[in-house]
């Protein structure tokens, strides 16, 4: 038996199903589930997309998916399979299909400069492969395998990349009961459940609430006055190696994201969990708590002593979404 705790960080309002809210100071959620378990980033080339998709008409154009089979070591029961997808920008999305016998399917979208191969993702999706259900984690464009070209931003251009991957999936007859993204990826499938009202669980692992936050951290002081001087800010490691480049319309394509608005137009049909950590060094806790106020289904799951990658936490990680998708089935 696996404990997720909510420790005290004062009264969080948390939403009940009628859109109500009710005052918690502390909770716990148990999660009985038997489990065991066991970032990457490339620099292709092309454009970024920074036009929002504003209604289902402009739906993506998809290729043909080829697959290529792969032996999976790990679960009898499973195989894995490697998938394309054309996104609307005629860019190839490669992922990777954990396939069992059911045809419930889960996706994973992976956070900045990260890939399908995120570890907080895998540990997550073999958790689900081992029960039984069919996961697929893939790479947005300009990042691991697939093609595009890497910006700081393209918010928006990853949902119109998660609404390619999700169509080409419901075409095959596939029942999608989740999409789960970390980190950016979190801000990914809030702001596609803010248009698109056609999967019923949403799982935020970390997303940042406030987009205009952390930017300082990654670009330095004065990042606006220099971006606006020379029209970019190149990120290098300590060693002087250039990490990416930010351009100053990357930088305002992020800057332009409101999470607040768009987390007010998330349907009362669609239900959330929010999974944060109490140590998170990357984003603060008290985002989770933003996400919590404003989207009308939520649950809020707080990881005591996890950070944002959840190095020492991933078990319980993996029982609250567990126990979150098995509530909703």
């Amino acid at each position: 038996m696996v404990v997720c705790s909510i420790p005290n960080y004062g009264h969080h309002r948390l939403s009940t199903s009628l859109g109500r809210f009710r005052n918690i100071r502390s909770g716990i959620f148990i999660c009985p589930i038997k489990m065991s378990f066991g970032e990457d980033f490339a620099l292709p080339k092309l454009r970024e997309s920074k036009n929002k998709p504003t209604d289902k008409s402009s739906e993506p154009k998809l290729a043909s998916c080829n697959q290529i089979s792969s032996g999976d070591d790990t679960a009898d029961l499973s195989t894995r399979k490697r998938i394309f997808v054309e996104n609307k920008h005629g860019e190839t999305l490669v992922g990777v299909l954990h396939e069992t016998r059911s045809k419930e399917l889960i996706i994973f979208c992976h956070g900045f400069r990260s890939s399908k191969d995120s570890r907080t993702l895998l540990k997550i999706a073999e958790a689900f492969e081992e029960q039984g259900t069919a996961i697929f984690r893939f790479d947005f464009s300009g990042n691991g395998e697939s093609e595009g070209s890497f910006q700081y931003g393209n918010y928006w251009k990853e949902v119109e990349d998660l609404r390619a991957v999700v169509l080409h999936f419901s075409r095959q007859g596939w029942r999608i009961n989740s999409i789960i993204g970390h980190s950016k990826g979190g801000n990914v499938v809030l702001l596609y459940a803010s248009i698109f009202n056609d999967i019923p669980n949403i799982i935020n692992i970390s997303g940042r609430f406030s987009l205009q936050k952390g930017i300082q951290e990654r670009l330095g002081e004065n990042y606006m006055e220099r971006i606006e001087r020379d029209g970019f800010i190149d990120v290098r490691n300590e060693t002087g190696d250039l990490l990416y480049r930010v351009t100053e319309e990357s930088l305002k394509d992020r800057l332009s994201i409101d999470m607040r608005s768009s987390c007010s137009l998330i349907s009362r049909n669609c239900k959330v969990l929010t999974v944060h950590g109490s140590k998170d060094e990357t984003v603060p806790v008290e985002d989770a708590t933003e996400f919590a106020n404003l989207i009308p289904d939520h649950e809020l799951c707080i990881l005591d002593g996890a950070d944002h990658r959840y190095s020492e936490h991933s078990s319980q990680l993996v029982s609250c979404i567990l126990e979150f998708t098995r509530l909703r089935a």
